[in-house]
């Protein structure tokens, strides 16, 4: 195992954390590209290109010149309600540059790891396992669908991780993560109000980077589900991060959906079944209470 490697949107937290854990690994040749400077302070070894992806001329001919054995694609617009509001521009980075990727993953007869979501479902009849079937009920769901099915038409080497609700703790963060948010605002003596009728499995990136590195390490072709494992409320899993860092859990407040007034619509209950990542990618199945303390450990490692 090992050979040349691009990660795209390597300035996001998947990204940060992929770069962080690839270029440790003398056999891989890490090629990163995101837009704007480089965010990573830690990792070495590794090469940063600055690319808009949706410059697919540029996209086309970094790839062209790295001929990757493997890419992993986290560059994605994942604002739900910006996509809602955006729709052009939510298709240019989730569906057209992926047709770009998915072009040179055949040319270059790579292994495309891409990273998909819980929305391409409506919400319904959740947990979800990968064979059930998708019906997204905002924009962010169905470019993420063109996005899959792009790859399932592309006779391509590919692997969809999808994934709910990621957080974690990388160099430079420009977005907040929704364990971040919690943490810093109940801190800060805000009253927060969460919805307590969404359900979700919230995954540590740690974790979904374990799985990209899995999936190549086990040639495991195909669509798995990667999440922590317990089914929560956003209020109950919101009330789980106060605990987790000794907070006052009376900031935190639970509302109905229906008073947030978003632009897009949720799915009400999503949430995944494991047991194909877990036999296949063999990939450990742990609560989101159990990865909270993880994140807290690293946390405090920078104190």
């Amino acid at each position: 195992m090992g050979g040349k490697l691009v990660i795209t949107g390597s300035n996001g937290l998947l990204g940060q954390k992929l770069v962080n854990l690839f270029s440790q690994l003398e056999s891989f040749e890490v090629t990163a590209i995101s837009r704007g400077d480089d965010r990573n302070e830690t990792a070495k070894n590794y090469t940063y290109k600055s690319v808009d992806i949706t410059d697919h001329l540029k996209l086309n001919t970094l790839l062209d010149d790295v001929k990757p054995n493997y890419i992993i694609n986290c560059a994605a617009m994942t604002n739900v309600d910006q996509c809602e509001k955006e729709q052009v521009e939510c298709d240019k980075i989730n569906v057209d540059s992926l047709r770009v990727i998915a072009k040179a993953t055949k040319k270059h007869h790579s292994h495309l790891i891409h990273i998909s979501t819980d929305f391409i479902f409506d919400g319904e009849n959740g947990p979800y396992s990968e064979e059930d079937k998708p019906n997204p009920i905002n924009y962010y769901g169905l470019s993420k669908l063109k996005g899959e099915l792009i790859l399932k038409e592309a006779q391509i080497n590919y692997t969809i991780l999808r994934t709910i609700l990621v957080y974690g703790l990388v160099d430079n963060m420009s977005k907040n993560n929704i364990v971040s948010w919690i943490k810093n605002g109940v801190e800060n003596k805000q009253t927060l109000t969460i919805v307590n009728d969404q359900f979700r499995m919230p995954t540590l990136v740690d974790d979904l980077a374990e799985a990209c590195f899995l999936a190549i390490q086990n040639t495991a072709y195909g669509i798995f589900n990667v999440s922590s494992s317990e089914l929560l409320s956003i209020y109950e899993a919101a009330l789980q991060v106060a605990e987790a860092f000794n907070l006052d859990t009376s900031y935190i407040k639970s509302i109905p959906t229906s008073q947030l007034k978003q632009p897009a619509k949720r799915p009400s209950k999503t949430g995944f079944d494991l047991s194909k990542s877990e036999k296949i990618l063999k990939l450990p199945i742990v609560t989101f209470k159990n990865r909270l303390q993880v994140f807290k450990n690293q946390l405090l490692k920078l104190e």
